[in-house]
């Protein structure tokens, strides 16, 4: 499904008049709607035609909707399913949506709010399947390694990537701490022709001079107090393969001079060694100064800067990457789900939520870590809002308060919050005032179910007549 507008939905209901009203509404949307009272009827259409949603009642006379979920997804195990409901059964609900389900709607719900919750459903699954089929494009003839992402201009990046490394031109990668630098050269790497050899990178801002001359240059044994063998350097170790200088900006003028005269001449000099040695490397570079304007102060040098800057790839900012939060949380999500021993089964929809709100100044590592936190932290099985760390809930709330003359920042919240605390009654309604009953069925512990309570100022005693 390329446009979410021209979807095909099946709503299965057996009320008449819902499946109605159903498919006059989302025919004034554009979308084309079939109907089944029954979960066989639907199984039949669903062999039949491919159906980009299914809208399940949970309760039915023949098959429940359980039922019908596990077999429609034995037809097409990557099936879009939104259920319906009764407060009864909002429990039952809770537990399809763990079980694979996008989303429930708890009878009587207004058509537009069936609308939003379709709407945003087939807007996730129209990025999934743009997602895969940019890689699987790409990796048709460019292998992308780890690089997730959607957006138009981190694709933009991806086809400079797959072009230099096809040709043995040195590339400076720019871009903002944590962008994934060395990523990009990583994957020029594994796409080159040097791809079997080695691949070493060396970051010039950890090291002080006297280091990082050794480390690139090499030394003599003897060649100064505590060389008491001889190391080669990075650039005779990496002959034949690749060789990264990440930030390169911070590198002092004289290494600098020393650098250029060594990539001209092919050759290398150790310290207190009076041997030239040839060497044969693919460099790249990387930096988050702007190295022109370095140049024009008198910082890096400009003979240098030109000898590094044949192509020049920016690695774009988190906060520009369109669509991309989303699929990256969920990448590192899945990645750190299975080193933590409990269970976890996914992130929800709040926290998405304020991920994508957020401006991440510390791009994909930022993400990464507040994944890698949250995932060791949670008490529940599925990520909550709580789980992330302050600085971001707390950057959030800012940017809305400040933006909120627009009324969608404020509104969900407001949504967010209002969902929260029925919910929350909701459950010590259910279980009259139990709250170890409502926060097991809620797949919330105790405590996080206490600080939801505090939060809205709840009390049990409320329900236990």
């Amino acid at each position: 499904m390329t446009d979410p507008s021209l979807a095909r939905i099946l709503v299965i209901d057996d009320e008449k008049d819902m499946l109605e009203t159903c498919r006059k509404i989302f025919s004034l949307h554009s979308y084309k709607a079939d109907t089944a009272e029954r979960g066989e009827a639907a199984l039949s259409l669903c062999q039949q035609h491919h159906y980009d949603l299914a809208i399940i009642d949970l309760k039915m006379p023949d098959m429940d909707g359980m039922e019908v979920m596990k077999r429609l997804l034995q037809i097409r195990k990557d099936q879009l399913i939104i259920f319906i409901t009764a407060f009864a059964s909002v429990e039952s609900a809770i537990q399809a949506v763990r079980g694979g389900a996008f989303d429930f709607l708890r009878k009587p719900f207004k058509m537009d709010e069936l609308i939003l919750v379709v709407e945003r459903a087939l807007r996730f699954k129209a990025l999934q399947d743009e997602n895969q089929r940019l890689q699987r494009g790409l990796q048709e003839s460019f292998q992308v390694g780890k690089i997730v992402g959607k957006s138009p201009v981190l694709q933009e990046a991806l086809i400079k990537l797959r072009k230099v490394s096809e040709v043995e031109i040195p590339v400076l990668i720019c871009g903002e701490s944590g962008t994934g630098k060395e990523l990009f050269a990583r994957t020029i790497h594994a796409n080159s022709r040097r791809r079997e050899k080695m691949f070493l990178a060396v970051d010039c801002a950890s090291l002080p001079e006297p280091l990082l001359e050794g480390e690139l240059f090499g030394y003599e044994k003897g060649a100064f107090t505590g060389a008491v063998q001889t190391k080669r350097g990075l650039l005779e170790v990496a002959s034949g393969g690749t060789l990264m200088l990440d930030e390169i900006g911070e590198m002092p003028l004289n290494l600098q001079v020393k650098l250029l005269r060594a990539l001209q001449e092919g050759c290398v000099r150790r310290l207190g060694g009076d041997q030239e040695r040839p060497f044969d490397i693919r460099l790249l570079c990387a930096t988050h100064r702007d190295l022109e304007t370095m140049v024009n102060h008198g910082s890096f040098r400009e003979d240098l800067y030109y000898r590094i800057n044949v192509v020049r790839i920016d690695a774009p900012p988190l906060r520009e990457r369109q669509g991309d939060v989303h699929l990256l949380a969920t990448h590192f999500f899945e990645s750190f789900r299975s080193k933590v021993s409990k269970r976890l089964e996914g992130i929800s929809a709040a926290a998405l939520l304020i991920l994508e709100s957020y401006d991440w100044p510390g791009n994909v590592r930022e993400l990464r870590h507040a994944i890698e936190r949250a995932c060791t932290l949670t008490e529940s099985t599925h990520i909550v809002p709580e789980d992330l760390p302050p600085s971001i809930l707390a950057a959030v709330e800012e940017k809305e308060t400040v933006t909120s003359s627009s009324d969608f920042a404020r509104a969900k919240r407001e949504i967010i919050e209002d969902f929260e605390r029925k919910y929350v009654a909701r459950m010590l309604s259910h279980t009259a005032g139990n709250v170890t009953e409502a926060a097991r069925l809620s797949g919330l512990s105790r405590p996080a179910y206490h600080r939801l309570m505090s939060k809205y100022q709840i009390t049990s005693s409320t329900f236990k007549n």
